[in-house]
């Protein structure tokens, strides 16, 4: 049977890996999707710098377009990153009848419902899995391995960089701002890493997850997202006392009112699985009604670890290709015409716990004030923790955390302790999330 022929668009680091990982192990790959697959050619903005990082004999040019409509191309693989280019690519892609894999999980969340209709139209497969986690084979596991069950969380670590910038920060007392230029100093960070410390790269990740999860349409517009610069060592020195770890989340819920989908730092109890996933490695739980909380764990990013899941997407569509359109599993889990429509809740209407550290005048009646306050919104305390301020003298770090509340309603609260003439700065809020 004559082998694949694959047009790769792109020739950075995850290319480079999936070029060296298809060539190492292409014996093993040809038996397990039945034929072989080759790169018949690659399309790069810098045609004689891929040639020279590659040293191969694929030819390699700079026409993107005209690789996408070559009629000796069987599955366009895109690797380009970024947004406008890349759906124009694999949209002309999918026109031309071409299944498409990819790792933009960008391109997905904010084009995604449009691609998969398309895709849909044309018969073609879309390949995804090194969009989210990297090496971890999490939309495979949504999609295919726990059909069974009505998927209740999901609660993930996917985004590497914030994950070791949080490690530095706990295991050596780090300020944000050091541990940052430690990660780029080393790798794990870009130039510019706004992406990732501010959640988005979490949240197109998220995104496609709830989607798969849920069955609804990828809306990465109504994601809460929020990132870790303001995180202070202090926040996470008191975490750690009160039994915590502050982890950057990436987390969808389903409620009866509608589906929570949000990223942000979160305090998680540090005897569960996941507050021990340290450095840049990735790891996500779901809760399922029937199989229960299941933990997936890995490298989230990298040449090879991305490339294997891409090159799995590949074996997988090859193996399709034969195969009646409509008997596939769908891109996004659930049948197209039985998308649910429930609602992304505001984040007024999420329902967590809370940490809270108030910097307030060391005096008698303070507490009695807050907890008054708190009272009346409804905010049911868990745990007190008094500390000596590091910001001057007659002052104290008074941390809380509470029981689960509506967010709108610790807002109210917040907004009337800030006001109180005896706390002395702005007041620190962090969720938290007991992953039970």
């Amino acid at each position: 049977m004559k082998p694949i022929r694959i047009g790769l668009l792109g020739a950075g680091v995850v290319a480079t890996g999936v070029v060296k990982v298809l060539q190492r192990n292409q014996e093993e790959i040809r038996r397990r999707a039945g034929r072989g697959i080759e790169i018949a050619a690659i399309a790069a903005r810098d045609p004689a710098k891929a040639r020279a990082a590659l040293g191969s004999a694929i030819p390699i040019a700079d026409d993107f377009e005209a690789l996408v409509r070559r009629a000796d191309i069987d599955i366009v693989v895109e690797l380009i990153g970024g947004v406008d280019r890349a759906r124009a690519l694999v949209l002309a892609a999918i026109e031309a009848g071409k299944p498409v894999v990819t790792a933009n999980k960008a391109l997905l969340a904010v084009h995604g419902n449009e691609i998969f209709a398309s895709a849909r139209e044309r018969g073609v497969a879309i390949g995804f899995e090194a969009a989210v986690a990297g090496g971890i084979p999490i939309i495979k596991a949504l999609r295919e391995g726990l059909t069974a069950n009505r998927i209740e969380w999901i609660a993930g670590i996917i985004n590497g960089t914030t994950n070791f910038i949080l490690s530095e920060m706990r295991s050596k007392g780090l300020d944000f701002s050091v541990a940052l230029a430690q990660a780029q100093r080393l790798g794990y960070a870009e130039a510019d890493p706004t992406f990732d410390i501010e959640g988005i790269d979490a949240g197109h990740k998220a995104t496609l997850m709830s989607a798969i999860a849920f069955g609804i349409p990828v809306q990465f517009d109504k994601a809460h997202v929020e990132g870790i610069t303001q995180l202070q060592a202090a926040d996470i020195r008191y975490a750690e006392q009160l039994g915590y770890r502050i982890k950057l989340l990436g987390l969808a819920r389903r409620r009866e009112q509608g589906i929570e989908l949000r990223v942000h730092p979160t305090l998680v109890p540090a005897k569960r699985l996941i507050a021990n996933v340290e450095g840049a490695m990735n790891a996500v739980v779901v809760h399922g009604d029937a199989v229960g909380s299941t933990l997936y764990y890995g490298k989230g990013a990298g040449s090879e670890p991305t490339a294997s899941s891409v090159i799995a997407d590949i074996v997988d569509v090859t193996r399709l290709l034969t195969a009646d359109p409509n008997h596939r599993v769908p891109h996004l889990a659930f049948q197209h015409d039985a998308l649910d429509h429930t609602p992304i809740l505001g984040i007024d209407e999420v329902l967590t716990s809370f940490y809270l550290r108030l910097t307030v005048a060391d005096q008698t009646g303070v507490l009695a004030n807050i907890t008054r306050i708190l009272a009346d919104q409804s905010v049911s305390i868990d745990a007190v923790l008094q500390r000596e301020s590091d910001e001057g003298e007659n002052q104290t770090d008074l941390i809380i955390l509470t029981h689960d509340t509506l967010e709108g309603c610790m807002q109210v609260a917040l907004d009337r302790m800030q006001a109180l003439p005896t706390v002395l700065a702005p007041i620190v809020k962090l969720r938290k999330e007991e992953l039970a």
